[in-house]
């Protein structure tokens, strides 16, 4: 289970995802410039950019923006538009210098896949890689609604495949373990997702460790500030 992410993100995860679209993706990363227009000049660079779609969206903003992710297959879906701007690498391996960027994204929780210390690590690699000044936004679960708010079992069916999850809280990670079978050809794999689950109070004391502050954190996409029954955690910080 340690590397789920490596067998998961893939054409299956990219259809099962589809409804997380270009307009969602358009609403989020307006709230975010709303708080940190500097996100609109110099390079900022969405990291778990998986096809692009935030990234599409900041490029009409920002034409310096690039992105990175570890999934070949997610890369190869991204827009023609994105061409040479995207790089394939592990984020725990950032390929930029120290203090060289004005922004750092990640949207839609690819944060929290390692165990404490690399997630740790993670939070200070993000630091050093911002110039002075330079912006973090963080695209997380809210702890708080999750808790409340796990449905332990379900089924649905989208885009050719039907998809029976079951979801557990275990040592501090939500895992979602999935049955996916075609509905065409009767063929079946099982994936999982493993997420550490921090409340906000943590990460926001784990960022002014690593000298980001919080700015503003927001509970939804469309920009409405955030409370502890938030569907999101979009958290925008700054480097000292």
């Amino acid at each position: 289970m340690d590397d789920w992410f490596k067998d998961w993100f893939d054409a299956d995860y990219a259809a099962l995802y589809a409804h997380r679209d270009a307009q969602e993706a358009e609403s989020a990363v307006a709230t975010a410039l709303s708080e940190a227009p500097e996100l609109r000049v110099g390079p900022v660079l969405d990291l778990g950019c998986g096809t692009g779609r935030h990234l599409d969206v900041l490029r009409h903003r920002n034409p310096e923006a690039f992105g990175m992710d570890l999934s070949a297959a997610l890369l190869q879906l991204a827009p023609h538009a994105l061409e040479g701007r995207l790089l394939r690498g592990d984020m725990r391996h950032l390929p930029v210098k120290p203090a060289s960027l004005n922004g750092l994204c990640l949207w839609f929780t690819p944060f929290g896949y390692f165990d404490d210390a690399a997630n740790h690590r993670l939070i200070r690699n993000f630091a050093a890689v911002l110039k002075p000044g330079g912006i973090l936004v963080l695209d997380y679960l809210n702890a708080h609604h999750l808790h409340r708010n796990l449905v332990s079992e379900d089924e649905i069916e989208r885009a050719g495949l039907r998809v029976r999850s079951q979801r557990s809280l275990e040592h501090g990670r939500v895992i979602k373990r999935m049955t996916l079978t075609r509905l065409d050809s009767g063929a079946t794999r099982e994936v999982v997702e493993s997420v550490r689950v921090y409340e906000p109070e943590e990460l926001i004391a784990l960022a002014r460790e690593a000298d980001l502050h919080l700015r503003k954190a927001f509970g939804t996409y469309e920009g409405e500030p955030w409370f502890e029954d938030s569907p999101r955690w979009l958290a925008v910080f700054q480097k000292k």
